[in-house]
């Protein structure tokens, strides 16, 4: 498709650990250049709208963990689902915006708490991650973008272990001036 993607690491994955991988979500590209920013195996934790998707809903369904926002025993079940996916040796990602904000002018949306409830819950450090180029090459709006290197900066970890939930917002809002940062050095 015409995309280079090139990776600034400041900590590497250790292979055979589990993490939370975190990252902005601006494009349609996201999830495959996640597939290429972690060479650890991982399911992700997604809307499970995308399911009737044609094509794409078939393999979606296959590597994630899906879960109906509005319905509290869904979102109760990622917990069990994930628990199970952590002890297999895998790890999570997540999208914290729950989606693509429609602004243009929003450079990165309000993080939601599920992954960083998850993280504490499981004792995994959280990867921040920010894909600093793929809302140019690749929108969600038709006829935009084109061809280029798509950078990702993989962040230092931040540790959970020995935290509780009333740590949450805390790690949710670190997360998230991290990425935020990085995406503001570009303007």
């Amino acid at each position: 498709m015409g995309f280079f993607p090139t990776f600034e690491k400041e900590q590497k994955l250790e292979k055979g650990k589990s993490y939370m991988l975190v990252a902005n979500h601006v494009s349609m590209a996201d999830i495959m250049l996640m597939l290429r920013a972690s060479r650890n195996p991982f399911v992700f934790v997604g809307k499970k709208e995308l399911v009737k998707l044609p094509v794409f809903g078939f393999f979606y369904r296959k590597v994630c963990i899906m879960v109906d926002r509005s319905c509290t025993k869904s979102r109760s079940g990622v917990f069990k689902r994930a628990q199970a996916r952590l002890n297999q040796g895998l790890s999570i990602c997540i999208f914290p915006e729950g989606g693509v904000p429609i602004e243009e002018d929003i450079v990165l949306d309000r993080f939601k708490d599920g992954a960083f409830s998850l993280a504490i819950d499981h004792q995994i450090p959280v990867v921040p991650m920010t894909f600093r180029d793929n809302k140019k090459r690749f929108p969600f709006e038709f006829c935009k973008g084109g061809p280029g290197r798509m950078r990702v900066h993989i962040h230092r970890f931040l540790d959970t272990e020995g935290k509780d939930l009333s740590c949450k917002s805390q790690l949710r809002d670190q997360t998230r001036k991290v990425i935020l940062d990085c995406l503001l050095e570009e303007q």
